[in-house]
């Protein structure tokens, strides 16, 4: 079975496309057979990501290692029971039109709660969590104190989370594998930035998850999108001497890689 990976978060401009697209990319390069699905219908952000590059690579003649994006296919509701859900026939048959012919699935969430977000984090081997390294994204994960930072108790996105959990033990699946990734952290060791850390930390231990840092804020991010580019695509565009900041961008890739312990996965690029 294809091991899945769900990037999810319900709070928009975390990153969740461009880590799916870094994650899927950087894996079909070490030769992995990857599948990808956008659960987000509007604004399909990963899913133009995926189709800008094959525009791209077409029009300059690239062989760009690509993974195999695919729509959510329409379902007749005509054959669908009077207490069933049309959402979950369309990621059901999704999911098992990649899965035989997949060695990772990734899956990018809407920025909001949805069904198909729900079900989607049921179904994950391995959770993504982007977040923005500061309180008020914190606050995705859980409740605080006003005044002091404690933590009071998880959110209703870790509720939800926790739900799936479950989900998984009741169907004998093994658990999920939650790394939350602290992204657009600063270059500066600020005050803030020491609080998130020591209440992230906190917060691992009472709810299980692991942090590890993602991607710092870079203007490249915003200028790889239109032509559907990664990090790891520079050198095949023409670009030989990277600089100091693309150069540790990439090695940032490598780091995500390597904490997400992925099967079957080493990291060698």
């Amino acid at each position: 079975m294809a091991h899945i990976i769900v990037v999810g978060n319900e709070k928009g401009g975390s990153g969740k496309s461009t880590t799916c697209m870094h994650v899927a990319t950087a894996l079909s390069r070490m030769g992995h057979r990857v599948g990808a699905l956008d659960l987000d219908l509007r604004q399909r952000s990963f899913g133009r990501y995926v189709e800008n590059r094959r525009a791209f690579a077409a029009r300059e003649g690239l062989d760009l290692p690509t993974p195999d994006y695919r729509d959510l296919p329409e379902i007749d509701r005509a054959k669908i029971g009077p207490n069933e859900n049309v959402y979950d026939h369309r990621l059901s048959a999704a999911v098992s039109a990649l899965e035989a012919q997949s060695d990772f699935i990734l899956i990018d969430c809407p920025g909001s709660h949805t069904r198909l977000s729900q079900v989607a984090h049921s179904l994950a081997d391995t959770l993504i969590t982007p977040l923005n390294d500061s309180f008020i994204d914190f606050d995705l994960l859980a409740r605080t104190e006003q005044q002091t930072g404690k933590v009071l108790g998880p959110s209703i996105y870790s509720e939800m989370v926790w739900s799936a959990r479950q989900l998984r033990a009741q169907a004998g699946l093994k658990p999920i594998d939650w790394i939350v990734l602290r992204n657009r952290l600063g270059a500066q060791q600020m005050h803030n930035k020491k609080k998130v850390g020591k209440a992230l930390d906190e917060l691992s231990r009472r709810i299980g998850f692991r942090v590890a840092p993602g991607f710092s804020e870079r203007v490249i991010f915003r200028e790889l999108f239109p032509r559907g580019l990664t990090l790891l695509d520079l050198r095949d565009v023409g670009v030989e001497n990277l600089n100091l900041s693309n150069i540790a961008a990439r090695q940032e890739v490598r780091d995500l890689i390597a904490e997400l312990r992925l099967p079957g996965v080493t990291v060698d690029f």
